[in-house]
């Protein structure tokens, strides 16, 4: 049995006849058909979550999606948006002056999306991230994407909006974290508790024969004989970057702990993740983005994940 939210409904000063209202708003769903599968699963796992803890979701209908926030998230006691990337800040950005954000900040997103900026950021504070503009076989990413969407093994040089990387030899893994309050609206919730760590999540990643790479879900939560050095990287890549709410770490695990990207909002791992945790991920969100919540959080068990939201236990 999951756990109760008896915190959740203590942090409004509501009427207690009125439920509260949590605007979830995940882009992918009605504007982009190769991301939709996993944009539905991770909305899915959310608006059933937030819905256990005593909340009406209320989620963007067909139509355009600024319109949707500006409609629907004055009236939401808490909020998120999901979005690729390169969108995600303007959306975050739109909703923060309408309801409280209860995911990373919009101006933490915006040095995300940018993977070049990002990567000289973590690597002037000695996180190792791979190297840019190498010869021969190199991995080609969009400059501004979202997962693989894009990104590719080749010999042949970076396009237009694009940038290389070294290809390192290694094992997928990502790190799910849930960061609390330390910039913004929300300076009074600050209380320097540091960031939740999720779970440690084993990636299923192929390589076509044309070099394009497939995301196909994963593994959680895994144990890994470099764990402490694994989550102690992602922690600080994390805070490094001021990131807030859920974060995602992806990393290649080689001779050295190598991030290749930084999701600064919720990523398909929940889907897993949400599956075997006993605690509730709305509880964790909302009390997160008020400087508290649990000091760890506890599985039953362990789940293999596809990106289209179907979920096989271990």
């Amino acid at each position: 049995m999951r756990n109760s939210c008896p915190i959740v409904r203590l942090i409004w000063p509501h009427d207690p006849c009125c439920m509260m209202k949590a605007f979830l708003a995940e882009y992918t769903v009605f504007h982009d058909p190769l991301l939709a599968p996993e944009g539905e699963a991770m909305l899915r796992v959310l608006r059933d979550s937030f819905s256990r803890c005593g909340y009406e979701v209320v989620t963007p209908e067909r139509g355009d999606f600024s319109e949707e926030i500006r409609r629907l998230a004055p009236e939401c006691d808490v909020g998120l948006v999901i979005a690729p990337d390169h969108l995600l800040f303007k959306y975050t950005y739109m909703l923060e002056s309408m309801t409280h954000n209860v995911g990373c900040g919009s101006m933490n997103v915006a040095v995300c999306a940018d993977k070049i900026q990002c990567g000289r950021i973590l690597s002037r504070h000695g996180i190792a991230v791979p190297a840019q503009d190498t010869g021969g076989r190199r991995v080609v990413k969009p400059i501004r994407g979202c997962g693989s969407v894009g990104v590719r093994l080749t010999d042949g040089p970076a396009g237009t909006g694009e940038y290389s990387q070294e290809y390192i030899e290694g094992e997928h893994i990502s790190v799910s974290l849930v960061g609390n309050r330390v910039v913004g609206d929300a300076c009074s919730f600050y209380t320097g508790k540091p960031p939740l760590l999720l779970a440690l999540n084993r990636q299923d990643i192929s390589i076509g024969e044309d070099g394009s790479f497939h995301y196909l879900g994963g593994e959680t939560p895994v144990s890994h004989p470099r764990s402490a050095e694994i989550i102690e990287t992602a922690t600080k890549a994390l805070q490094v970057l001021g990131c807030q709410g859920y974060v995602g770490i992806d990393m290649v695990v080689a001779d050295k702990c190598y991030v290749v990207d930084v999701n600064p909002r919720i990523t398909t791992s929940i889907v897993g993740i949400a599956t075997c945790m006993e605690e509730e991920i709305a509880d964790i969100l909302v009390q997160a983005s008020k400087g508290g919540g649990p000091d760890r959080v506890h599985f039953r068990g362990s789940v293999r994940f596809d990106c289209h939201g179907k979920v096989e236990r271990l």
